[in-house]
C-alpha cells in the first residue's frame, strides 16, 4: 500500500484529499498541528470505512514538532510515496464590518510577512528536506506544493487577468516564493523519478478565506490528487491552476 503525507489535513481542501486518497487506496499520515483536531478528523474519516488513516501532530513553523513526526513515521514506514505540502495561512485579517484588511506594499508590517512566510515558505521546505529521504526510496515519489494562481507575477501584471485588482502583498509573494522553490527542487531532481509541481487547487470556500471562495473542497482535491497520481512520464517543475486554464491546466510563473 502506497503512503502518504498530507500537511495541515485536518480540514478543508486537505481533510478532502486525505479522503480522495484513501478512496484510491492510499495509507494516510494526516498532518495537523493539532493533534487532537487530527484525531477527529481521522476517526469521521474511519467512520465512512477509510481506516487505512493515522493522525500525525505536525505544525509546519517548528524544528521539533517535525523531526517527531518524521521519527514517528519513519518507525512505521521506510517508504513515503506522496508529500502534499497543503499547510498555509493567508495573513488576512477583517475589520468590523466583514471586509478585508488591505495587504498593501506600502504599509504592511514585516511582522505579517514573517507570519505567514513561516508557515507558507519556510515550512514547506523544513518539512520537505525532513521527509525527502523517504521520498527517495520510493519507486515513484511525488511532491505536490499547493500554491495558488495569485502567486504568478506574469498574471498579476496583466490588466485583463480576472484577479488582477484582487492584490495582496504578503499571500501573494509567499506563494511566489514557493513557486521558486518547486522550480528549485524540480530542477534539482530532474534526473529521478521525482514529480514535483506547484497546484493552485482554485478559489475554494474554506476557512483559509473566510469562506468567500467559490469553489468546492471536492473538486479543489481532485486537482490535487490528479499531480499526486501524475505517471513517471507526465511533467515535473510546472504550474498548474484549472480553474484558470480548464484546456491544459498550465499557467505562467
Amino acid at each position: 500500500m502506497k503512503k502518504v503525507l498530507i500537511t495541515g489535513a485536518n480540514k478543508g481542501i486537505g481533510y478532502e484529499t486525505a479522503r480522495q486518497l484513501l478512496q484510491a487506496g492510499f495509507y494516510v499520515y494526516l498532518g495537523s498541528r493539532s493533534l487532537e483536531n487530527g484525531m477527529h478528523a481521522a476517526e469521521e474519516l474511519k467512520r465512512e470505512g477509510l481506516t487505512a488513516i493515522e493522525a500525525v501532530q505536525l505544525d509546519v513553523t517548528n524544528d521539533a514538532s517535525i523531526k517527531d513526526a518524521r521519527r514517528l513515521i519513519g518507525e512505521k514506514t521506510d517508504v513515503l510515496d506522496i508529500l502534499i505540502n497543503n499547510a498555509g495561512i493567508t495573513g488576512v485579517q477583517l475589520h468590523e464590518d466583514g471586509t478585508f484588511v488591505p495587504q498593501t506594499a506600502i504599509d504592511t508590517a514585516v511582522e505579517v510577512y514573517k507570519e505567514v512566510y513561516e508557515t507558507n515558505v519556510y515550512g514547506v521546505i523544513r518539512v520537505t528536506q525532513a521527509f525527502l529521504d523517504l521520498l527517495k526510496k520510493s519507486a515513484e515519489p511525488r511532491i505536490v506544493m499547493v500554491s495558488s494562481s495569485q502567486g504568478s507575477i506574469t498574471l498579476h501584471s496583466d490588466p485583463y487577468y480576472k484577479y488582477y485588482n484582487h492584490k495582496g502583498s504578503v499571500y501573494l509573494s509567499s506563494k511566489s516564493a514557493l513557486n521558486m522553490y518547486t522550480v528549485n527542487l524540480a530542477y534539482e531532481l530532474r534526473d529521478t523519478n521525482f514529480k514535483i509541481n506547484a497546484v493552485s487547487p482554485g478559489f475554494t470556500k474554506t476557512d483559509l478565506n473566510h469562506n468567500r471562495g467559490t469553489g468546492t473542497v471536492q473538486d479543489a482535491a481532485k486537482r490535487l490528487v490528479k499531480y499526486a497520481l501524475i505517471g513517471n512520464d507526465g511533467v515535473t517543475g510546472k504550474f498548474f491552476c484549472e480553474e484558470t486554464n480548464p484546456e491544459t491546466g498550465e499557467i505562467p510563473w
